[in-house]
């Protein structure tokens, strides 16, 4: 049998199979990657879903003179693997390697980055509007699914492509499923058509995404039209792989997994439990004795651990699917009628609501709890996914407390504080797993604002913030080796900081270093800095964080050393900034 995968390095090399070919070229595709999904793990089911899509676009449109705008980059590996990148998905998220997501600097077929949903339909109307004011004749086409469509920017850049009328092309990837199943009244409705027409948009379709002959037939459609244009494709997330198509949820993403079984290989070594299960099963704690404690969730139930909450405290959980302005704002509403909402958001995606975090939440006092899961740098997921600003873009807000612990103990402890304390709340922490550190019995709220001495010493100040505390202790210990006596403080709180204990501290030694999983401009170290100018003038400091510009994809790890914030750099630095060792 002739293999056709093999021969296509570029979608020129595509348009040359012949048509009634293509179908064995996408078998061949959703081969190689249920083959690198197996070895490699990583986002699985959402491309399997799209490998029809793939080819017929490539094959149909003249990519990449004509533009290919993808939502997100889990349904874009078959993309990936006909523009050129087909073995280098072996490599996919690693250093090196190619992104999990969508990237100009990658690829001229990534024609815009995309990591965060709902962003296709916008950024493809302004492209298409660039080309119609410039008289040029390219083509743009808008990928959105995979949930996107529930996201409120999605719906904005509709409405004013209805407006505009401009030749703006849609594909409508309708597989019923975000990461989770999708949620709210579109996702219901029996057919979008009178959602896209009511915006202005003409409809075609609905055509089988996994029957090649009639997708090639609609997306020539697609192409030949005048004007804002939708072509409603029905597809199957996890398609031609069954263990992916009886769990689309489950197999979003997955680790390494045997082809004939399904059987996964565990997702890390045994030991210390995820931070995320961690804050699951603390909430779970404070609600049993809270009934006021509810849930939300923008399409992560499973990633925020709020599945574990839904399971024990069904309908106090909502998910507002892809839409992070609107969760933020239902969690502000809830509030005001006296409940305890805890946003559960990645750090990152928080990001998208922050006007409603200062306008709805904090301006109006009402005791939101903000769990920014994957706050620091979160490894293969890379640059649109680093949680790396929070605390400078929370910092600023008034009223708002922020926190972060260094262990599971003190997450439990400062949930509890944030459900107590009746004020806006924002607590962060990492990805990746726990300390393994015993749990009190109890989840007790503790004095906001009170910083914790773990060591004294008269030389060095170390003061690290959530994860970054055992890194500081770890520094402390190999400092004493090279006899420099350090004191190590675990701030706790960014806002309000303890500037009494961090003050005494910097009185008694010759100075003051920080360190912190976050962009070292405007975070941690700078509320420290403005605290010691106030309290200790004239203290000499060494902020360390994550220099100013974007880290690659590539293990924690070495994010953290190639940022000179593990514990061998932070001693290192701390030594040569004190002009080396005693």
């Amino acid at each position: 049998m002739e293999r056709w995968l093999s021969g296509i390095e570029e979608p020129a090399d595509l348009r040359r199979v012949p048509r009634e070919r293509l179908p064995e070229v996408a078998r061949e595709l959703r081969e190689h990657l249920v083959e690198v999904g197996s070895e490699i793990g990583g986002h699985f089911a959402g491309s399997l879903g799209t490998v029809e899509l793939c080819v017929a676009l490539h094959f149909v449109f003249d990519t990449p003179r004509d533009r290919v705008v993808w939502d997100v980059g889990h349904q874009a590996y078959g993309h990936k693997a006909l523009t050129g990148r087909r073995e280098g998905l072996r490599a996919i998220k690693k250093a090196q390697g190619p992104s999990g997501f969508l990237r100009r600097a990658e690829s001229p077929y990534d024609v815009f980055g995309a990591g965060h949903a709902g962003t296709s339909v916008s950024a493809a109307l302004g492209m298409s509007e660039a080309l119609r004011r410039a008289g040029r004749s390219e083509r743009v086409v808008a990928v959105i699914g995979d949930g996107a469509a529930t996201a409120g920017m999605a719906f904005e850049g509709l409405n004013h492509a209805g407006f505009l009328g401009t030749d703006l092309k849609v594909v409508f990837n309708d597989n019923g499923m975000s990461i989770a199943p999708n949620v709210g009244g579109l996702s219901r409705a029996a057919s979008p058509r009178g959602y896209f027409e009511t915006l202005g948009l003409r409809m075609l379709g609905p055509v089988d995404g996994h029957d090649l002959g009639a997708l090639l037939v609609g997306l020539e459609a697609l192409r030949e039209a005048c004007g804002p244009t939708v072509l409603h494709v029905r597809t199957r997330k996890g398609r031609g792989y069954a263990p992916a198509e009886a769990d689309p949820f489950g197999w979003h993403a997955t680790s390494p997994f045997a082809v004939e079984t399904g059987e996964r290989q565990s997702g890390g070594p045994a030991g210390a439990p995820s931070w995320t299960a961690c804050f699951a099963e603390a909430l779970v704690r404070v609600a049993d004795r809270d009934p006021r404690v509810v849930a939300i969730t923008a399409a992560m139930p499973d990633g925020t651990g709020l599945d574990v909450f839904a399971r024990r405290h069904p309908g106090r959980v909502y998910d507002a699917g892809i839409a992070e302005q609107h969760a933020v704002t239902f969690a502000a509403g809830l509030a005001a009628e006296g409940l305890r909402p805890v946003c559960a958001i990645y750090s990152t995606f928080l990001q998208r609501a922050f006007d409603q975090i200062v306008h709805d939440v904090a301006l109006q006092g009402f005791p939101v709890i903000f769990a920014l899961d994957r706050a620091g740098l979160v490894g293969p997921d890379g640059p649109t996914h680093h949680g790396v600003l929070d605390l400078a873009y929370l910092r600023a807000v008034p009223g708002l407390v922020i926190a972060a612990p260094r262990d599971e103990n003190e997450l439990q402890h400062l949930l509890a504080t944030a459900v107590d304390c009746g004020r806006p709340f924002a607590l962060r922490f990492p990805r990746g797993a726990a300390r393994g550190v015993a749990l009190d019995p109890d989840p007790k709220p503790i004095e906001i604002g009170r910083a914790e001495l773990l060591r004294e010493g008269c030389d060095v100040t170390l003061v690290g913030l959530g994860k970054t505390v055992a890194t500081a202790e770890s520094a402390a210990e190999r400092l004493a080796e090279a006899g420099v006596e350090a004191t190590v403080i675990d701030a706790r709180f960014v806002k309000p900081l303890d500037a009494t204990t961090i003050a005494a501290a910097a009185r008694r030694t010759a100075g003051v270093v920080t360190i912190e999983d976050h962009a070292a401009q405007g975070g941690f170290g700078s509320a420290v800095l403005e605290c010691l100018a106030r309290h200790a003038p004239g203290t000499p400091a060494l902020v360390l964080g994550i220099p100013d510009e974007f880290m690659e994809h590539g293990e924690v790890a070495e994010q953290w050393r190639l940022a000179g914030i593990d514990a061998a750099s932070v001693a290192e630095r701390t030594r040569s900034w004190m002009g080396g060792s005693k």
